[in-house]
C-alpha cells in the first residue's frame, strides 16, 4: 500500500487528507443525523398535553429546545403563540431555517471532495504522464515495458481519486436525503401544532402512547 502511495507521487497526500475529511464528516453526520433524535416520534403529543395541563412555562420550553431539532422548532411557536397565527408560523419558520442549516452542516464540504478528488486524481496522472514523456524524450529511449509500467505508475493518482470520489458522492445524496426527509417529518409536526394551539384540531395523544 504504501509503495502504491510512493508511486503516485505529492498529488496523493491532498487526496488522503480529503478521504480523511470525507470519513470524518460521514461519521459525525450520520450519529448526529439520526431520525430518533432529530425528531422523536411522541415529542408533539407529550407538548399537547403539557399544553393542556397547563404545565407550559419557561422551564419546560427550555427543556423543549435542548431536546432535540424538532423541539427547537415547537417551542420556537409555543412562545409565540399568544401572539396569533400568523406570528406563530412565523416563528416557526425562523427557527425551522436555523435547525436545517444545523442538519446540512458539513455537506457542502463532502460533496465538494467528492467532486474534486477525481480532478486531483486525473491531475496527477497528466503530471506522471508529462514527467515520463520528458523522461523517454530526454534519454533518448523508450520501449513498451517501461512505457506500460510508467503509465500505470501514472495512473494510480485517477483510481485513489476515483476511490475516496465514489463514497463520497454516496454518501453526500444520501444524508441530504435523510435532511430532507427530516424536514418534511419536522414541517408536519409543526403544522399540526399551529392548529392544534389555534384550536382548529386534535393532536392524536394514543400516538405519544404508544
Amino acid at each position: 500500500m504504501w509503495e502504491l502511495i510512493k508511486s503516485g507521487g505529492w498529488i496523493m497526500l491532498p487526496i488522503i487528507v480529503c478521504s480523511v475529511i470525507a470519513v470524518a464528516i460521514v461519521a459525525e453526520r450520520l450519529w448526529t443525523l439520526r431520525p430518533g433524535k432529530i425528531n422523536p416520534p411522541h415529542l408533539l403529543g407529550e407538548v399537547w398535553r403539557w399544553v393542556q395541563a397547563k404545565q407550559l412555562d419557561s422551564g419546560k420550553l427550555k427543556e423543549l429546545r435542548k431536546g432535540s431539532a424538532l423541539g427547537q422548532i415547537l417551542a420556537a411557536g409555543l412562545a409565540n403563540s399568544r401572539h396569533g397565527r400568523d406570528i406563530m408560523k412565523e416563528s416557526i419558520q425562523e427557527a425551522g431555517t436555523k435547525v436545517v442549516n444545523e442538519l446540512e452542516r458539513y455537506l457542502t464540504p463532502l460533496g465538494t471532495i467528492a467532486a474534486i478528488t477525481p480532478l486531483l486524481g486525473l491531475l496527477g496522472t497528466v503530471l506522471g504522464m508529462i514527467e515520463i514523456f520528458s523522461a523517454f524524450m530526454g534519454s533518448g529511449m523508450a520501449n513498451a515495458p517501461q512505457l506500460a509500467g510508467g503509465i500505470a505508475k501514472a495512473l494510480i493518482t485517477t483510481a485513489a481519486g476515483l476511490i475516496v470520489a465514489i463514497p463520497a458522492l454516496f454518501f453526500h445524496r444520501f444524508l441530504q436525503r435523510r435532511v430532507d426527509e427530516l424536514v418534511v417529518g419536522m414541517e408536519q409536526e409543526a403544522i399540526k401544532l399551529v392548529e392544534a394551539v389555534q384550536g382548529d384540531r386534535e393532536v392524536e395523544l394514543s400516538e405519544a402512547q404508544e
